[in-house]
């Protein structure tokens, strides 16, 4: 009998429901299409860096594998592919991974997407880029998730974790206000108490042996509406992790 999964079924039935809106900009998604530029302007800087690509080509990633664990309809794997990557992208809720490839078809953009989960990878070859974004609070273990990361990572990959700070700030705007209050996102869908603080996040990734940087915030701005790299980390942040 094998290990017990760390995907909470509750969480993905949940997703689940709302699947058809993966790609309206108004809908219950539009929360992650404003967060979107921010972490794609991050993950793409920290690419460039980490593997010497030029950034003033057109497809700086290309031979270069990349995973996204918990695609969603694929906001992040389709700007990525656009960007050089060849992406394969991974969800537990089938309607998603429906979405996503359709929605990639429509573009003519090749996107391996498949239901599956990141422990169920085993035997896949290792990634450059393991993208784990706003998941690791929904998963009902994310010791053994970050585990189930790091092993698809190759030996001069990178890692980039993106994920809610356990703080009253983040009780008060990502919580209480978002589900409650704006009613940006389904009500429920976040479980302030599985928030993790940066040193609980560091110490996660740190198990399998992974060295990080970071915390790196992003922070809404009230008047523009428009997400930006910050030193606050008390809502959202990123973490990049490597083999050492």
């Amino acid at each position: 009998m094998g290990a017990p999964s760390s995907i909470d079924t509750d969480n993905v039935a949940r997703f689940t429901a709302i699947a058809d809106q993966w790609w309206d900009p108004g809908g219950k998604f539009a929360p992650l299409h404003r967060l979107n530029p921010a972490r794609l302007a991050f993950i793409r800087e920290q690419c460039l860096e980490h593997f010497g690509r030029d950034g003033r080509t057109r497809t700086p990633f290309s031979g270069l594998r990349l995973i996204d664990i918990g695609c969603g309809g694929g906001l992040v794997a389709e700007p990525m592919t656009r960007l050089g990557f060849e992406v394969t992208g991974i969800d537990a809720g089938a309607e998603s991974v429906a979405v996503a490839a359709a929605h990639a078809r429509g573009l003519d953009l090749a996107i391996n997407y498949r239901e599956t989960t990141a422990e169920a990878l085993g035997d896949e070859p290792p990634f450059d880029v393991v993208l784990a974004l706003e998941i690791i609070e929904h998963v009902t273990d994310p010791r053994a998730f970050a585990a189930d990361c790091a092993r698809l990572l190759a030996p001069n990959g990178l890692m980039i974790v993106a994920t809610l700070n356990r703080t009253l700030r983040s009780l008060a705007l990502a919580k209480i206000a978002a589900e409650y209050v704006l009613r940006w996102i389904p009500a429920g869908a976040h479980d302030w108490r599985k928030f993790l603080t940066p040193g609980e996040l560091g110490d996660i990734l740190s198990s399998p042996g992974l060295v990080t940087e970071g915390p790196f915030g992003l922070t809404l701005d009230p008047l523009s509406g428009a997400w930006r790299a910050s030193a606050d980390t008390r809502v959202n942040y990123l973490m990049t992790a490597t083999w050492p």
